[in-house]
C-alpha cells in the first residue's frame, strides 16, 4: 500500500500558551486524519472536514475543562493549513490565512509558474467581508478597520481558525477573560468559523514542488517570487532560503539591516516582522504516478514538526524552516 504524506502547518495568532496549542492542532489532526481515513479505508474531502471537527471539538473540550483555572486559553487559536498527498491526488485544506503555493513546469517554456492551491481566511480580503456581512447582517461591526488594518470585530484579521472560542462561544467571553478580549454585547452566532476550505487536485508530472507558509512569508514574497527562489536554487535548504529572504525585505522595508534584524529579541521582532513558518515539499512526478493507482488506506508519515527518516516518502519530500 502506498502511505499519504500529511504536511501540517499550524501558526498560533494570539493568547497565552499559543505555541502549545499549534503543536497540540498539528498532533491531533494527524491522529484524527489516521483514525478517520482507516476507518473510511480511503482519504476524502469528507475524512478531512471530519479531522479538523474532532481537532476543534478536541481543543473545546480542553478549554472547558481548564477555563476555571486558565481562562486565557479561550482566547488561544491557530491558522491550520494542511496538505495531504494521495493515490496521485494532493487535498489542501486551510484554515486562517496561511498559503499553499504549486510550482508547475509548462512544458513549452520550460518556465516554473506559481498556482495558488489555497483559500485564506483574512478580512483583509473583500470577499471574507462580505462572507462575514452575509452571516451576521444585523451586526454593522462585525468588521472593522482599525489601524488601517480590517478586523473581526476590531480583534482578529482572520475569520476561521482552530480554537479563538471566545469568539465562538458566548459563555467564554466573561470574566475573567481579559478586557481587551471580551465584547460588550452577548453574540447569538459564532463569530467565527472552524469549517476548513478543501481542494482537490490531481497532480501532473509537470508538478515540481508545493510551499506551504504562514502570512509572514506571503507580507513580503509574492507567489512567483518564492517560486523562483525554490526553482533557481538547491534544493536543500529551500525552506530556510525563503524565510532568509522575507526577513531581509521586512529588514529593507525598516529601513535596517538584516544582520540588525536577527540580532533582535524575539519576543520584540513581532513588531518588525510577522512569525514565518514554510515547509517546501518536493514532488517526484514517477513515483506519484505510480503511486496514483494504489490505494492509501494508510497515513503513516507526515511533514510539519518532525524529522522524516530518508527514503520513508514515496512520492514526496518535504523541507521546512521558520523564525519567531
Amino acid at each position: 500500500m502506498s502511505p499519504a504524506l500529511m504536511v501540517p502547518l499550524s501558526e498560533f495568532m494570539m493568547g497565552m500558551g499559543a505555541l502549545r496549542q499549534a503543536r497540540y492542532v498539528n498532533n491531533h489532526l494527524f491522529q484524527h486524519l489516521k483514525r478517520f481515513t482507516s476507518e473510511q479505508q480511503s482519504m476524502s474531502v469528507d475524512v478531512i472536514r471530519k479531522a479538523y471537527q474532532a481537532t476543534e471539538e478536541g481543543f473545546l473540550s480542553l478549554v472547558t475543562r481548564q477555563w476555571p483555572t486558565n481562562p486565557q486559553i479561550a482566547a488561544v487559536g491557530s491558522c491550520c493549513l494542511v496538505g495531504v498527498i494521495c493515490n496521485g491526488t494532493l487535498y489542501i485544506a486551510n484554515l486562517g490565512d496561511s498559503r499553499a503555493v504549486l510550482g508547475r513546469v509548462v512544458k513549452a517554456t520550460g518556465e516554473v509558474l506559481s498556482i495558488q492551491l489555497s483559500v485564506e481566511h483574512n478580512a483583509s480580503i473583500e470577499s471574507v467581508r462580505q462572507e462575514l456581512h452575509s452571516l451576521h447582517p444585523d451586526d454593522s461591526h462585525i468588521v472593522v478597520l482599525k489601524h488601517n488594518v480590517w478586523r473581526v470585530k476590531g480583534l482578529i484579521q482572520i475569520s476561521r481558525s482552530i480554537g479563538d472560542v471566545y469568539l465562538k462561544k458566548t459563555e467564554f467571553n466573561r470574566e475573567p477573560l481579559y478586557t481587551k478580549f471580551r465584547l460588550r454585547e452577548p453574540f447569538r452566532r459564532p463569530i467565527l468559523s472552524s469549517e476548513p476550505s478543501i481542494s482537490v487536485h490531481p497532480l501532473k508530472p509537470q508538478d515540481q514542488f508545493i510551499i506551504f507558509a504562514s502570512d509572514g512569508l506571503w507580507e513580503h514574497l509574492s507567489n512567483q517570487e518564492a517560486v523562483d527562489i525554490v526553482q533557481n536554487h538547491p534544493r536543500n535548504g529551500s525552506a530556510r532560503r525563503l524565510v532568509k529572504t522575507a526577513l531581509q525585505e521586512a529588514a529593507k522595508k525598516r529601513e535596517m539591516r538584516y544582520s540588525d534584524l536577527k540580532k533582535i529579541d524575539r519576543g520584540v521582532r513581532r513588531h518588525f516582522h510577522d512569525d514565518i513558518t514554510v515547509i517546501v515539499v518536493f514532488l517526484d512526478s514517477n513515483l506519484v504516478s505510480r503511486a496514483s493507482s494504489v490505494r492509501c488506506p494508510n497515513v503513516s508519515v507526515r511533514g510539519g514538526g518532525i524529522n522524516l527518516p530518508p527514503n520513508t516518502l514515496a512520492p514526496a519530500t518535504p523541507t521546512e524552516a521558520s523564525s519567531t
